[in-house]
């Protein structure tokens, strides 16, 4: 690491964390989850920077869930998410930590914009409400930006943010009230392959517009951010954008599952129709980057899928 003594990963058990310590290892870098600290608590904050004394803190940590969660929880989403990302932000200017990165969300940009705003550039982030499926999560996470933008103006600082589109992985929560859509979706597939079934059902109607980028393709891009002292902000952002129904329909290849139809509950909610995000600032900044294919990542998840069922 360049001019990095001692890094702190916070979230370290989440999709991006675990999919980071498989890359980014070292005696200085401690990857820690809500065991170790409760970030909610501004007491608990000031003891993880006071034991372990970070020069560079990567921040990670949120409170994540499905649709349906995030719909039934919109004041959780918003508080918890409040409270960790600015108790830990404001603990690093304070102590004038060198460094700082964290990660946003697509969830963080408006629900509806004219199309001439699409894709979603960086500096559109705050121009309109985000969708209300996910609005105690999204705004949670703009807060977080406009902190971060805030806190850089006033103390001289260059910390930054990422905003990844949905992201998946093998490190995905999977199970019914937490899981994203294309773990949702594996495991349906596997239910349905496992029970001899004909077809699948996903919520919603399978029109809204989705990219995907995989857990170990955003965890190489922090990584380089922080061992290249990459201070832009920037989506993290594939240049595949498909319907939920193109989706499932790559996810049921990729799954060797092209037998299974796929049927669509309606009275189900679909969330956001498009949030398609602009990778044009990434490509600037790392104009040989390579992305995973959605088939390919897919089909990597899936494995893990069946590693889960047979435990």
């Amino acid at each position: 690491m360049k001019n990095k003594k001692t890094i702190i990963v916070t979230g370290g058990s989440s999709q991006i964390g675990k999919s980071l310590q498989d890359i980014m290892f070292g005696p200085n870098i401690f990857y820690l989850s809500s065991k170790d600290f409760d970030l909610t608590n501004q007491f608990s904050v000031k003891t993880m920077y006071d034991k372990l004394k970070p020069d560079f803190v990567c921040h990670l940590s949120a409170v994540v869930s499905g649709i349906e969660n995030n719909i039934k929880f919109p004041y959780n989403h918003y508080t918890e998410n409040t409270l960790m990302n600015t108790m830990v932000l404001d603990e690093a200017y304070k102590r004038n930590i060198s460094g700082f990165i964290t990660t946003l969300s697509t969830c963080a940009y408006p629900d509806v914009l004219p199309d001439e705003y699409y894709p979603l550039k960086e500096e559109n982030l705050c121009i309109g409400q985000p969708t209300t499926t996910n609005f105690g999560y999204g705004i949670s996470k703009r807060n977080l930006a406009i902190q971060l933008d805030a806190g850089n103006r006033q103390f001289n600082k260059k910390y930054s943010y990422v905003i990844p589109c949905n992201i998946y992985g093998h490190y995905d929560k999977f199970d019914e009230k937490r899981s994203h859509y294309v773990a949702a979706l594996l495991m349906k597939i596997k239910h349905a392959v496992d029970n001899k079934l004909s077809s699948i059902t996903l919520m919603g109607t399978g029109t809204p517009l989705r990219q995907f980028v995989y857990s170990l393709d955003a965890a190489n891009l922090l990584k380089l951010c922080i061992e290249n002292n990459i201070t832009e902000s920037f989506n993290i952002a594939t240049d595949e954008v498909y319907s939920i129904n193109e989706i499932a329909e790559i996810a049921l290849r990729a799954c060797n599952a092209t037998h299974l139809t796929i049927e669509y509950d309606n009275s189900k909610p679909d969330g956001q129709y498009k949030k398609t995000c602009s990778n044009e600032k990434l490509k600037n900044i790392f104009p040989d980057f390579k992305f995973t294919s959605l088939e390919d990542g897919i089909r990597q998840t899936y494995k893990r899928v069946i590693e889960l069922k047979k435990i």
